[in-house]
């Protein structure tokens, strides 16, 4: 056999996405992009019933439109529906905020997300 008639073609392999990077996602596009993010945590949840995922965030909403798309983020958080396959947001909470006015408005949010699994 000639040596070319064994072709293969290369594969791209993609990384496959975790729970805790659709999360990330998911808040960012709610942020308007505007946001920063500046730590994620990620805890394994369980109840008698249930098992999931306890995730805490940190967002960085630096500048004065950034500022006013992190308040629109806040007030959305609680209803926001969010489409994570396998998953349910069981409840979405803002845990902290600071907000920052010298040398620039600044406002910094932490989030927390509970995430069972959809059965």
């Amino acid at each position: 056999m000639h040596p070319d008639a064994y072709e293969t073609k290369a594969r791209r392999m993609r990384a496959r996405r975790t729970v805790g990077d659709r999360v990330q996602e998911a808040l960012l596009m709610l942020g308007e992009a505007q946001g920063q993010m500046l730590s994620h945590s990620e805890k394994p949840w369980a109840s008698i019933t249930f098992s999931g995922s306890r995730h805490e965030l940190m967002f960085d909403f630096a500048g004065p439109e950034a500022v006013a798309a992190g308040e629109r983020f806040i007030a959305a958080l609680p209803d926001y529906e969010f489409a994570i396959p396998g998953h349910l947001v069981a409840e979405a909470t803002v845990s902290e905020v600071d907000h920052l006015m010298h040398p620039a408005p600044r406002l910094i949010v932490t989030v927390t997300l509970l995430l069972l699994e959809d059965a």
